[in-house]
């Protein structure tokens, strides 16, 4: 991929988790157990702490690959190698910890993607607040899965037939 276009992508990229940041750290700056849970259940409990936990998790790995690809963005001779690593660390962190959450509180449903549903599925009903957050951010991880599904396998084969030479 020519370098222009990796740079670009880079800065959309970024650009893009700067999005997914603002609005997952207002939800967990503004959120906590006491004003999510709304049921004394056990089930409720659970749910919201898994989902506390992997909101954390996502805006974590998301900041550090903001900071990584601002880094890389602001070296004066752009280094494509770097920015490719970054951007593969982004498919393999950030949108990977969208889309497969430790906590299993929501996943997506492909069956509802072509539909123009929403294709997050809960565990169990959220309050809305914890609803929309996950569903704002998903279009956001759903355009950056896009954007860097090539990331997802043939970055590793090209490194390792680049390796192998």
């Amino acid at each position: 991929m020519p370098a222009m276009k990796i740079k670009d992508l880079a800065e959309a990229t970024r650009e893009k988790l700067k999005a997914a940041i603002v609005q997952i750290e207002q939800f967990l700056n503004t959120n906590a157990m006491p004003q999510l849970v709304q049921e004394n259940s056990e089930q409720a409990e659970s749910f919201y702490s898994g989902l506390l936990s992997d909101m954390r998790h996502l805006l974590v790995f998301s900041e550090v690959a903001y900071e990584k690809l601002g880094a890389v963005l602001r070296r004066p001779n752009f280094d494509v190698e770097l920015a490719e690593r970054a951007l593969y660390e982004v498919y393999h962190n950030g949108v990977n910890a969208f889309f497969y959450p430790k906590n299993e509180c929501y996943s997506e449903d492909g069956r509802y993607a072509y539909t123009g549903q929403d294709a997050i599925r809960f565990r169990m009903k959220p309050i809305r607040v914890a609803r929309d957050v996950v569903l704002n951010v998903s279009r956001i991880y759903e355009e950056l899965r896009d954007d860097l599904s090539f990331y997802e396998s043939d970055y590793l084969t090209q490194r390792r037939m680049q390796s192998s030479k």
